[in-house]
C-alpha cells in the first residue's frame, strides 16, 4: 500500500501533485471509496459532519476532487456483511479517501472489520488519510490524542508507518496545537514523529519517506 498522509486533506498544489504521482493516473481516471468512519467517534463529530466529508463540502478537500467514481464504505457495517461481498469493492478502488475524527475509534473498527488485515494484500492502493485517518497508521498516537477508549485500553495504533503524526500544527483553532506542545508529545511517544500543519503532507511508498508542504512542519527523533 502506498500512502498520503495529510493533516487536513488536498490543501495544496503540491500534495494533489504527489497524489497524481502515487495513483500513477490522473484522479479524473481513479476510483475512489470513502471511509467517514472515525469521525462517528469523536465528540465533534456529527451526522451533518459525515455529509459534508462524503459530499465535499468541508474545508478539506478529499472526495471533490474530480473521481471517476466516488463510494462510501462504513466500517462499521462491514462486521455483518460477508467479506465476499466487500473485499472486492476495496480490491477494486484505486484510493482509499479516510476522513478524519478519532484515530483509536477508527483503529478498532479498521480491525473489527478486518479491512486492516486486508491492507497489506494491496500493494497499489492509495491510502489518504486525513487527520485522525493519517494518525491510524503510526504505531502510537500519543495520550495527548487519546478521546474514545478502546476495549484494549491503549494508545496503539496499526503501525504500518514506522512514525507518529501530531497533525494541524499551528492551527488558530486549536490552541494546543502549538509547537513547544508538539515537542511535549513526541517525547512520550518513544518513535519516530512528524508535526504537521494543514499545508504539508507524508508520503509513504516503498519504504521511503517524503515530506511534501507549502507550510511548515517539524520531524522528531526519540
Amino acid at each position: 500500500m502506498k500512502f498520503l498522509l495529510t493533516s487536513a486533506g488536498i490543501k495544496n498544489d503540491s500534495i494533489r501533485h504527489a497524489l497524481v504521482d502515487l495513483l500513477g493516473k490522473p484522479i479524473a481516471e481513479s476510483s475512489a471509496l470513502c471511509i467517514p468512519t472515525a469521525g462517528y467517534g469523536h465528540p465533534m463529530g456529527s451526522p451533518g459532519g459525515a455529509w459534508r466529508f462524503i459530499t465535499g463540502q468541508s474545508s478539506t478537500p478529499m472526495c471533490e476532487l474530480g473521481w471517476k467514481s466516488l463510494g462510501v464504505l462504513e466500517l462499521t457495517a462491514l462486521p455483518s456483511i460477508n467479506e465476499e461481498r466487500w473485499v472486492p469493492w476495496v480490491r477494486e478502488a484505486d484510493v482509499l479517501l479516510v476522513n478524519g475524527g478519532d484515530a483509536l475509534y477508527l483503529c478498532h473498527w479498521m480491525r473489527q472489520s478486518g479491512l486492516a488485515d486486508l491492507l497489506p494484500e494491496l500493494p497499489d492502493t492509495v491510502w489518504v488519510g486525513l487527520s485522525a485517518g493519517s494518525m491510524v497508521m503510526a504505531p502510537c498516537i500519543g495520550e495527548d490524542f487519546v478521546g474514545w477508549k478502546p476495549p484494549e485500553g491503549f494508545d496503539r495504533t496499526l503501525g504500518l508507518v514506522d512514525f507518529a503524526i501530531f497533525p494541524h500544527l499551528d492551527h488558530p483553532s486549536l490552541p494546543d496545537n502549538s509547537l513547544a506542545n508538539a515537542e511535549k508529545w513526541a517525547a512520550g511517544v518513544g518513535v519516530p514523529a512528524y508535526a504537521i500543519d494543514d499545508q504539508t503532507a507524508i508520503v509513504v511508498r516503498g519504504g521511503a519517506v517524503e515530506v511534501v508542504s507549502e507550510g511548515h512542519w517539524k520531524q522528531f527523533t526519540p
